[in-house]
């Protein structure tokens, strides 16, 4: 009886100290981790569904754009999910939990705190934007094949030229796929077919192309018509005269390549009212337009040559050059440099005028319409812009400056047509933002400390790349001054053209960029 009762008391202190004991809380450590572990993982599961993410995001066509595009709708069956695209591979663990968990919460907050009502739903859809959030390395897990079965020729170059440049040039599949995703009926990454717009003034509608061009009879404005075409467009009068070219360090935002200013005089000149626009430019386009991959050789040979009857225009782009932000008015955009001067060689033979581009001394005497203030309107720089350590606590103006100029506070991420803004003094729309414009000058950082204090019609005609003037639809109000200086950047501006060689009339990486035309006026005219 003793020993039974001892036996028990045994067993019952065995199991109390089993229970306070290091093993039993280790055992429930590890019980209790594995229910975390297994809660997280269901938690990452349901989070990571398609439905899911439509939570947060509630742009109203993502759901509509993602069915519609090639990931969901294919012939294979394949539906590739949100997470497939937005997040690094799951294989690499850290990087796809750590990006999930920052994005997660980036998700949360914006769906507590802001109003979808508000975002700018055309300008996250574009390329800068979706860059940002589809990993590259997440494309070439589900694409490791580059060559698939039925690929075209240019799909073929394309796709060589990306593996031999990825990592130097830092290149990504959605820069030429960017509807992969989502489909946008507005992008084609594919050579543009006919002319766009061509519909609207049909052989049948020849009664409306204009026969002759206006005949010059005085300096003043004027509207030119382009024989053969419907297109006219209107010329300002420039008369001429001395003003001060550059900045001084006072300007706030001044930059070195704006000094010493310089007083310059020009000589008389017309100027477009606005920028080359589409409708302008697709004429140029169908009359000139060359068929295929024309070496670049040939087509410089033949434009080169005074006599030729015919100019050689550009080759058929890849997409849509507008974006599909619409033709028209809007200003023409990504050709190369190359490309403007040979609209202006057009436009001289057909006009029987002489066309250019603006030297950089007489855009910036047009874009200052009378004026020695940064802009030609009233404002300071400092109370437009989005620099400097006060605009984390307090908005820019945008007042005034919005009358007059488009750029990254009121462009909506694309370029606008010039009704919506006012002219300066000259009567000149948009010389400031929306698309920078070329000149006819070649880039030269140290130009003004190179030349006299007193200069007549200067143009400079050494350097590399070509002088850009007025900023654009994404620039900051510090960078559309009327002295502020940009140039090309003819590499990174094709860094994803796979054509070999590249084009000469198109640029690939770079959508803010346009020009306008000046024409000198004849002697006889008693311009002054």
């Amino acid at each position: 009886m003793t020993d039974n009762r001892f036996a028990k008391r045994y067993s019952s202190d065995k199991k109390k100290s089993f229970f306070k004991g290091k093993s039993f809380i280790l055992l429930l450590g590890i019980l209790f981790g594995a229910g975390i572990m297994i809660a997280a993982y269901k938690t990452s599961v349901y989070f990571s569904t398609d439905e899911s993410c439509m939570i947060c995001h509630v742009h109203p066509h993502v759901e509509t754009s993602w069915k519609l595009s090639k990931h969901v709708n294919n012939r294979s069956g394949v539906k590739t999910h949100c997470v497939a695209c937005h997040l690094p591979p799951q294989n690499n663990t850290w990087a796809h939990y750590s990006a999930k968990a920052k994005l997660g919460l980036t998700d949360v907050w914006s769906y507590l705190t802001k109003d979808s009502a508000d975002f700018n739903w055309d300008s996250k859809s574009e390329l800068e934007h979706a860059v940002k959030y589809i990993p590259n390395e997440s494309c070439k897990e589900c694409h490791q094949n580059l060559f698939p079965e039925g690929i075209s020729n240019d799909g073929v170059t394309a796709h060589l030229y990306y593996d031999e440049n990825e990592k130097k040039l830092n290149l990504q599949c959605i820069s030429c796929h960017l509807d992969a995703g989502h489909y946008n009926p507005n992008y084609v990454h594919s050579k543009l077919t006919g002319i766009p717009g061509a519909d609207k003034v049909s052989a049948s509608d020849s009664s409306k192309f204009f026969t002759d061009t206006v005949r010059l009879t005085s300096f003043s404005n004027y509207t030119e018509q382009i024989p053969g075409t419907a297109v006219s467009f209107k010329m300002i009068a420039i008369p001429g005269g001395t003003f001060e070219m550059g900045s001084t360090e006072k300007e706030p935002f001044h930059k070195a390549d704006e000094a010493p200013v310089r007083n310059i005089t020009l000589s008389p000149f017309f100027m477009a009212e606005v920028e080359v626009t589409w409708d302008q430019y697709w004429a140029f386009y169908g009359n000139t337009m060359s068929e295929g991959r024309t070496p670049p050789e040939k087509i410089y040979a033949n434009n080169s040559n005074p006599n030729v009857d015919a100019i050689s225009g550009p080759t058929p782009p890849f997409g849509f050059p507008d974006q599909g932000w619409g033709g028209g008015d809007r200003p023409a955009i990504t050709m190369t440099h190359y490309a403007a001067e040979t609209f202006c060689q057009w436009l001289s033979k057909k006009t029987g005028k002489k066309y250019r581009l603006p030297t950089e001394a007489e855009w910036e005497y047009a874009a200052r319409g009378g004026t020695e203030t940064p802009y030609f309107f009233a404002g300071n720089p400092k109370d437009f812009s989005d620099q400097g350590f006060w605009r984390k606590f307090f908005d820019a103006k945008t007042d005034s400056i919005s009358s007059y100029v488009i750029y990254s506070k009121n462009s909506r991420n694309k370029t606008q047509e010039p009704a919506l803004v006012l002219p300066n003094a000259f009567g000149l729309k948009n010389m400031l933002g929306n698309v920078m414009e070329y000149c006819a000058d070649k880039y030269n950082p140290e130009a003004y400390s190179k030349s006299s204090v007193n200069e007549k019609n200067p143009l400079v005609t050494e350097g590399t790349e070509w002088v850009v003037r007025g900023g654009n639809y994404t620039s900051d109000a510090a960078d559309v001054r009327c002295a502020a200086r940009d140039h090309t950047k003819h590499d990174a501006w094709l860094k994803t053209d796979p054509q070999q060689p590249k084009s000469i009339w198109w640029y690939s990486d770079i959508r803010g960029i346009g020009f306008r035309v000046v024409c000198e006026p004849d002697a006889s005219l008693g311009a002054k």
